[in-house]
């Protein structure tokens, strides 16, 4: 069997088991022609543990109007905020810090996000991390 070709690749940040048929979501989906439910009923059913928390999604759209998706979790920049406790970034990350992050927290956030980010080991991705934390305005300590 051929692989099915891919004609779209979406990527969103939808509120967990939270999707609805309007916007974000429906407004995306529709563009493609895709069927709405056959996407919000299995996502709800795989993230309501994270309910309340916002996670990337990345859905493949193939020729023949099917889809693909995979839930990739909780964007780093919120696992810094919720880490550190602060509402968001800041608007001047060079002047402006708003708060400050251990090596011990840049390293869970890390293990958690290796996957998808790209590097190669755990040195690595604490450095993707750190490097997404400062241009948040969050001070790395050690």
């Amino acid at each position: 069997m051929a692989e099915k070709k891919v004609i779209g690749n979406l990527k969103l940040r939808i509120p967990a088991g939270r999707a609805t048929a309007g916007p974000p979501v429906g407004s995306t989906l529709g563009q493609w022609g895709l069927n709405m439910m056959d996407f919000i009923n299995p996502f709800n059913e795989k993230t309501k543990d994270l309910m309340g928390k916002n996670v990337i999604v990345h859905i493949r759209v193939f020729e023949d109007r099917s889809f693909d998706w995979t839930c990739l979790g909780q964007p780093v920049d919120d696992l810094i905020r919720e880490a550190i406790k602060i509402e968001k970034g800041s608007g001047k990350p060079n002047v402006d810090k708003v708060g400050k992050i251990t090596k011990a927290q840049l390293k869970d956030i890390a293990e958690k996000k290796m996957e998808q980010l790209n590097a190669i080991d755990i040195e690595g991705a604490i450095k993707v991390v750190a490097g997404t934390a400062r241009s948040m305005g969050v001070e790395v300590v050690d």
